[in-house]
């Protein structure tokens, strides 16, 4: 599956973002650390796109829309949309530094271990249909030798 190649690329940069988003907790940076959970997310969706379509994920970082292209926000509960709705947030990227302030003041240690524990486990939830779908992938490859 040539696709699989460019998905587990999108695996790598997840696994180092995950390991940046931990470090900046212990250090206090909260702002930074919803911006590496956002990013763990829009990769994550960027890898089961991977394993679903021929073509390259979008050069976006709207959730939502790369999940819809790639089938899985339909198979999202509620609060996983919600989340999604929420993450989006903290792209701070290209941000303005009033915008970023503005976010900061909104983020504690309480706040950001919860965002943290949700990106976990929307990262493991993609993850277990990202398995699920190239099982079933190389099920129907097998059928066809």
């Amino acid at each position: 599956m040539a696709n699989e190649t460019r998905a587990n690329r999108w695996l790598e940069l997840v696994a180092e973002d995950m390991s940046v988003a931990e470090d900046l907790y212990k250090t206090g940076h909260w702002l930074y650390v919803g911006f590496m959970c956002h990013q763990v997310i829009e990769k994550t969706l960027k890898c089961y796109w991977c394993v679903c379509r021929d073509d390259d994920p979008p050069y976006i970082h709207d959730h939502k829309r790369i999940a819809e292209g790639c089938g899985l926000y339909t198979k999202m509960d509620d609060a996983q949309k919600d989340f999604l709705d929420g993450i989006k947030l903290l792209n701070i990227e290209a941000r303005y530094q009033e915008y970023k302030n503005e976010m900061a003041f909104t983020l504690d240690k309480d706040k950001t271990a919860e965002i943290l524990k949700q990106t976990k486990q929307m990262h493991e939830w993609i993850l277990q249909k990202y398995s699920e779908k190239k099982k079933h992938l190389n099920s129907y490859e097998d059928t066809k030798k």
